[in-house]
């Protein structure tokens, strides 16, 4: 996979493709990044890639001409251009997952008060990561690219990926580690039984007792299997015994 990431500053990228499971991937060849500085696509000697909104207004806005020939000038037939911006759809997993199919990926990374409305015809998609402003786009498509790149073959193991939060519409369930018990903080002796049946139906109660306590949005629109409501009335019948002790 390639991502090509168009931007006013590059050089915050240079850890990011060194690090972590980004990195790793980077070095096995499995993802290829390449970073456009929009500036050298200004006209004026100055280099300016904004301006004063027409109409008045506070702020300065991204000029379509820089911002499109950049893209111009490595845009393919293979391409899939996304635009961060806080009017964007919100992203998600299952949107990750999508990208993540992609053979070159494009974001372009908005930055001032905001882009030309003239560059929206241009791209395929604009994404928001989250109902807050950033002062540049360059952070949201470090977040796109560590999410894609995570869900490329070979970056981490597949059981990993599949265990997630949002990869089943659900909230991982908790993880826990040495030592078994810290200070008298003990993990839950199921995980210490060494019986995988009861350790993954444990899980799966978990991640449906945090979802509905967490995320009420995902566990509304969440399609139950048949497991799950055996689990979920067990969790309702203790809820209400622990209801009657209390009374």
């Amino acid at each position: 996979m390639r991502i090509s990431v168009l931007t006013l500053f590059p050089e915050m990228f240079e850890n990011f493709v060194q690090t972590s499971i980004v990195g790793r991937a980077a070095a096995k060849g499995l993802v290829s990044f390449d970073f456009v500085q929009i500036r050298d696509f200004a006209h004026d000697r100055y280099r300016h890639v904004d301006d004063s909104p027409f109409g008045g207004g506070a702020g300065m806005v991204m000029k379509c001409q820089p911002v499109l020939d950049a893209l111009d000038s490595i845009r393919t037939d293979d391409s899939y251009v996304i635009m961060t911006a806080a009017s964007g759809t919100p992203y998600t997993q299952s949107r990750a997952r999508e990208l993540a199919r992609k053979e070159h990926l494009i974001i372009l990374c908005g930055h001032y008060e905001g882009m030309d409305a003239r560059i929206n015809d241009h791209v395929d998609e604009i994404i928001s990561i989250g109902d807050y402003v950033l002062t540049g786009g360059e952070l949201a498509s470090m977040v796109i690219s560590d999410s894609v790149v995570r869900l490329l073959k070979g970056s981490i193991r597949d059981d990993s990926a599949n265990d997630e939060s949002y990869e089943n519409g659900l909230l991982e369930y908790p993880q826990y580690t040495q030592p078994a018990d810290y200070k008298g903080e003990k993990v839950p002796e199921v995980l210490l039984s060494g019986n995988h049946a009861k350790i993954r139906a444990w899980r799966l109660r978990q991640s449906l007792k945090l979802t509905k306590e967490k995320r009420p949005d995902l566990f509304e629109k969440h399609e139950f299997s048949k497991e799950e409501l055996k689990l979920l009335k067990e969790l309702e019948e203790e809820e209400e015994n622990d209801v009657g002790d209390d009374s």
